[in-house]
């Protein structure tokens, strides 16, 4: 079963090693968006006087990303922070506010937040975004999560999704991994014509 993490939640959270010493907590979360992956993260020192770590968390450090905390085996995992950071210039902060597109020119809405796997993925799943009012009066846009397309790229000018990810978009985040997990499904069918009645049902 997926469940789904907010990037923005993660700014903060603790680093624990498995033998229960807190390291250091997360600074930034650093994305690789082709991969469709977390390659890792700049840390801080714990407290409201730390600053920024000279050493970074790369996410073959990871044990897991938990609701709670990020575990590694040991600080023996940290390495340099340009390690991490030469991995991909992008991080989060910079898709957010970009447009999301389907694969088919339609406008969805904007990007609000990344949404990841927890465990010891770092697998990117999809986009917390402001859906677009279709009655262009501006008002009401309601927020939404929806998948991300396995084969398509993003990048700070606009996040590109498959048309059909439309119908697995969820209004919250608990119910969203289940959305996930039938757009996984859909994806891998020989013929995509259209969804399930039951997914319709879901979407």
């Amino acid at each position: 079963m997926i469940t789904p993490l907010l990037a923005s939640e993660l700014t903060k959270r603790v680093v624990v090693t498995l033998s229960g010493e807190a390291i250091a907590q997360v600074k930034d979360t650093v994305f690789d968006f082709t991969a469709g992956r977390i390659t890792g993260f700049t840390l801080s020192g714990r407290g409201l006087l730390a600053g920024p770590l000279k050493v970074s968390l790369p996410m073959s450090g990871v044990h897991a990303i938990g609701p709670s905390a990020v575990m590694v085996p040991s600080a023996a995992v940290l390495t340099e922070r340009k390690a991490v950071l030469a991995a991909h210039e992008a991080e989060h902060g910079q898709v957010i506010g970009a447009p999301v597109l389907t694969d088919q020119g339609t406008e969805a809405g904007t990007v609000l937040d990344v949404v990841i796997e927890t465990g010891g993925s770092g697998r990117l799943i999809g986009f917390e975004i402001a859906m677009k009012d279709d009655t262009d009066t501006g008002h009401g846009k309601r927020r939404a999560f929806i998948p991300r397309g396995e084969a398509l790229s993003v990048s700070g000018r606009a996040m590109v999704v498959p048309a059909h990810a439309r119908h697995f978009v969820a209004d919250d985040l608990p119910t969203f991994g289940a959305q996930v997990e039938a757009f996984r499904r859909y994806t891998a069918r020989p013929s995509r014509l259209t969804p399930t009645t039951d997914e319709e049902a879901q979407a």
